[in-house]
């Protein structure tokens, strides 16, 4: 993974890894949540990917408009 650029300074989003058709997403808590195209839409998982590389806005997108469409949560 890696770190999230977070350049609001108050994300609780910690670290993004991506794939083809997916995003993982740690959370400061420590948590980890895979979102793919199947889970969330892949508009919606596109633009995460391209948030998580901006470090701009990306667990504010996930609270308002992605919110439980994760495909698990892996810890």
């Amino acid at each position: 993974m890696q770190p999230y650029g977070n350049r609001g300074g108050d994300s609780g989003v910690a670290a993004y890894e991506t794939g083809p058709d997916f995003i993982r997403v740690q959370f400061t808590t420590g948590a980890v949540y895979l979102y793919t195209h199947a889970s969330c839409g892949a508009h919606n998982c596109e633009t995460m990917k391209s948030m998580a590389a901006d470090g701009h806005g990306l667990n504010a997108f996930i609270n308002s408009v992605v919110r439980n469409g994760y495909a698990r949560r892996e810890r």
